[in-house]
């Protein structure tokens, strides 16, 4: 499959993932897809102004996290890109913390997983570097990062 092909199929199932964040409208579900896109965000070791008014945007839009109150998404949000701002290791650890909390609900896991994938590949360019963290992603959650072309 081409990467324009997995483009598209990613960009077709972001609408499908509203339903399965229905489904998983807790905070652990929150904190992992937020860290989870923190983590994406942070790929290239920094977030500048642009990106992160572009992320917000990104989540605010998003169908799959517009079951929460975007006051939560966004301050979620936040809090892992502070703990990166503070240290980067501090902030990994945090991130990686967080979704270490959905290993072994494999359908919540996924769900995350391809929520990331779909903020990654928001902007039409899923490089080399968050192609990378996505892979570290899987691998904390317990997944084979084959499974999403990684």
């Amino acid at each position: 499959m081409s990467f324009s092909n997995f483009l598209s199929s990613v960009k077709q199932k972001t609408s499908e993932l509203k339903g399965e964040v229905l489904k998983f409208k807790n905070k652990n579900f929150l904190n992992a897809a937020t860290a989870g896109s923190a983590l994406i965000a942070m790929a290239d070791g920094s977030l500048d102004s642009e990106e992160k008014k572009k992320m917000v945007r990104f989540i605010e839009s998003n169908d799959a996290l517009s079951v929460f109150k975007t006051s939560e998404v966004i301050g979620s949000f936040k809090d892992y890109v502070d703990n990166f701002e503070f240290d980067q290791d501090i902030g990994e650890s945090k991130c990686y913390e967080a979704l270490s909390r959905l290993k072994g609900n494999e359908v919540e896991c996924r769900t995350v997983m391809r929520l990331i994938i779909s903020i990654a590949a928001a902007d039409g360019d899923f490089d080399d570097s968050e192609k990378a963290v996505a892979r570290k992603i899987a691998i904390e959650l317990g997944l084979p990062a084959s499974d999403f072309e990684l």
